[in-house]
């Protein structure tokens, strides 16, 4: 069957504007704040979206092995637009957090995009498409960053999400004129689908790769929920205009770890992981001397985005080559793990920072990618021993 290049791109978009309907609010907190007097509050803006994120896959991905997929997609689409609506439109706390409990809820589309996706998929082309597509996802949480901070600087904070919204009705368009109907002949039932779902958590590969997953979003959370701490403070002073432009250095990096997906196709996921995640380490080093040299936080920001995208490019291509079938549980399953992992990160680093500083934010960020290389390691060594597969 295979993917045109045309709806690899269709893929990745729906992953990129998805993605950054739970991401959006970062930037125009203070605007919100300002707009709807909820200082005080602001913890549960961002987490409101996250929490239904959370949700989402526990009770909305598995419709992914029983369904049209291209329907579903659609839906779900149209739906996250409904939450950046209610989210637009809010007078009160309350009701904004009903609209991004409900943008995050569906925003899970993500991961039935990346299910469907690897079904559309040669095995020979797999990886390259997950790497293709999962760069969206990437280019919505870190470009979400500076597009919201624009869009909120010349029309206020409503505006990122009425343009959400557009673009989500525009996709959903797109995804049933341009995409093939679902191509399963027997889909599951949701009983079936949860059941099945329960026991990935038994498998040594899922829960192996579930786990790098775990320690290297945990990896990721620490860095882009504690730069701003050091970058603000002396001796820079950086405006947050300028501290969200360190978003596109790691947007380049994860960018070019789209090759990722083609070393994945020709054998090599399981050493790309290893030497990707030596990378995620290593780029600490340059990242904890953001008190005295910018370049040297860049160059390590470049690295990090490749190891993370490189690691979770190979990771969802050796699950969904072991699970060809159920490509949308094993996909949210995963989710999970990252998920987990990126809540962990962004709340240990403030406190973390508060106590240590910067310097320490970096040892934790470095310790969590040691953790993912640690648990790479044992699985490998797992696998040479007798009457065990290869993770």
């Amino acid at each position: 069957m295979g993917l045109t290049h045309g709806r690899r791109t269709l893929f990745a978009a729906v992953c990129a504007v998805a993605v950054a309907s739970i991401y959006a609010a970062q930037p125009v907190l203070a605007q919100i704040g300002s707009d709807l007097g909820v200082d005080a509050r602001l913890g549960w803006i961002v987490a409101a979206g996250q929490l239904g994120y959370l949700a989402g896959l526990a009770v909305l991905v598995p419709l992914g092995d029983m369904v049209d997929r291209r329907k579903l997609i659609a839906g779900h689409l149209l739906l996250t637009a409904v939450g950046a609506v209610l989210a637009a439109t809010a007078t009160q706390t309350w009701a904004l957090l009903v609209g991004l409990v409900v943008a995050g809820l569906f925003a899970v589309v993500v991961q039935t995009t990346v299910a469907y996706a690897a079904a559309l998929s040669t095995p020979g082309e797999r990886g390259r498409n997950l790497g293709v597509v999962t760069s969206g996802v990437v280019i919505g949480i870190l470009g979400a960053r500076v597009a919201a901070g624009a869009l909120a600087t010349m029309w206020g904070w409503r505006s990122v999400y009425l343009a959400l919204a557009v673009l989500l009705v525009t996709l959903a368009c797109l995804v049933l004129t341009a995409l093939p109907p679902d191509p399963r002949a027997d889909p599951a039932t949701y009983r079936g689908v949860l059941r099945s779902l329960g026991g990935l958590f038994r498998e040594r590969l899922f829960l192996s790769r579930g786990l790098i997953a775990f320690f290297l979003f945990a990896s990721f959370g620490t860095l882009w929920s504690g730069l701003a701490l050091p970058l603000a403070a002396a001796p820079w002073h950086l405006s947050t205009a300028q501290i969200g432009l360190f978003g596109l250095a790691g947007l380049a990096g994860a960018l070019g770890a789209a090759r990722a997906g083609r070393w994945a196709d020709t054998g090599f996921a399981r050493a790309v992981t290893g030497g990707a995640l030596v990378l995620l380490a290593t780029s600490w080093l340059a990242i904890g001397q953001a008190s005295w040299s910018l370049w040297l936080v860049v160059i390590g920001v470049v690295v990090l985005g490749f190891a993370v995208q490189a690691v979770h490019v190979s990771n969802q291509h050796l699950l969904t080559m072991a699970h060809p079938h159920r490509t949308s549980s094993v996909i949210g399953g995963y989710m999970v793990f990252y998920s987990l992992g990126s809540a962990i990160g962004a709340t240990t680093t403030t406190a973390v920072f508060a106590g240590s500083g910067w310097a320490g934010s970096s040892i934790l960020g470095a310790a969590f990618a040691a953790c993912a290389l640690a648990v790479w390691a044992a699985s490998r060594r797992a696998a040479t021993l007798p009457h065990l597969s290869p993770t």
